[in-house]
């Protein structure tokens, strides 16, 4: 099983960010870009989403998206086609539907990781104060503000990480897949979410880790008010296919139940199967 627990023993973890390693020449970029794809990179936050979409941006258009309600039907974000002069946040889903037609350029991408490192990292500071702006992007209660002390006191997850989670992870009926990828096993598995996303496997592109020391607190406290979400996380597959329950027929079960059962990816053929989470 994946331990996605912290040892309170180890106050400073590593906060992970990421640089693109690219040796490939700008005309052979361009022929990778397909203009018609859009990459919705949607996340809590903290969770690796803005590397991802840096990566993405080299196959297709990408949308950064901190909506903790995706909809029904598949619409599109802030302003796009709309009519009317009510402004929408450029991360949030607009009630403006795309067209069943062209759902088929559309690919769904929800990045989770640990919620500790997530709320150390967007939700607040070192010094336990709320980042508002970022509480209120994630449709945070109380208007965002939201501070650490607050959820430590109370012992509940006030920041809805877990809520957050749920509704990107929980088969609904809508009309389009969710592609739930685990930030914690992407970094060696990179070729597998190539192949199951659909674009080009090219190492040279690959985002690669730079990594930062953070100091994490009250490590046992938000490990017992997590804990629900923390198992959840920890029996996740690398990467889930949340499929639209209307749309489940026998053969794509099976092929869930493949990609769920397998705990075992690799990079390339020359790689060795690794299932350990970057420490």
């Amino acid at each position: 099983m994946l331990n996605f627990f912290y040892n309170n023993n180890n106050k400073f973890k590593n906060n992970v960010n990421t640089i693109s390693n690219i040796n490939v020449n700008t005309n052979s970029i361009n022929k990778l870009f397909n203009k018609d794809m859009n990459y919705y990179v949607c996340s809590s936050g903290g969770c690796g989403s803005t590397v991802l979409y840096n990566y993405l941006s080299n196959f297709g258009n990408v949308h950064h998206i901190h909506d903790r309600y995706p909809p029904d039907k598949l619409t599109y974000i802030g302003n796009q086609n709309k009519e009317e002069n009510k402004l929408v946040y450029n991360e949030w889903f607009n009630n403006i539907e795309i067209p069943e037609d062209k759902l088929k350029n559309y690919k769904v991408i929800f990045i989770y990781r640990n919620p500790i490192e997530v709320i150390y990292c967007r939700c607040t500071n070192n010094k336990g104060m709320p980042n508002i702006p970022h509480l209120q992007h994630i449709k945070c209660n109380n208007n965002g503000n939201i501070w650490l002390l607050d959820v430590l006191r109370e012992k509940k997850d006030l920041y809805g990480l877990e809520n957050f989670f749920d509704n990107y992870t929980i088969s609904k009926k809508r009309n389009y897949p969710i592609y739930c990828v685990k930030y914690e096993l992407f970094w060696n598995n990179i070729s597998y979410f190539n192949g199951i996303i659909g674009i080009p496997n090219i190492p040279s592109l690959y985002p690669i880790l730079n990594e930062k020391q953070r100091r994490l607190s009250y490590i046992n406290e938000l490990n017992r008010i997590y804990l629900s979400l923390v198992k959840k996380m920890s029996f996740m597959p690398y990467i889930k296919i949340v499929v639209p329950i209307k749309e489940i027929d026998i053969e794509e079960k099976q092929t869930l139940l493949t990609i769920e059962e397998s705990n075992i990816y690799y990079n390339n053929e020359n790689d060795s199967p690794t299932n350990d989470l970057v420490n």
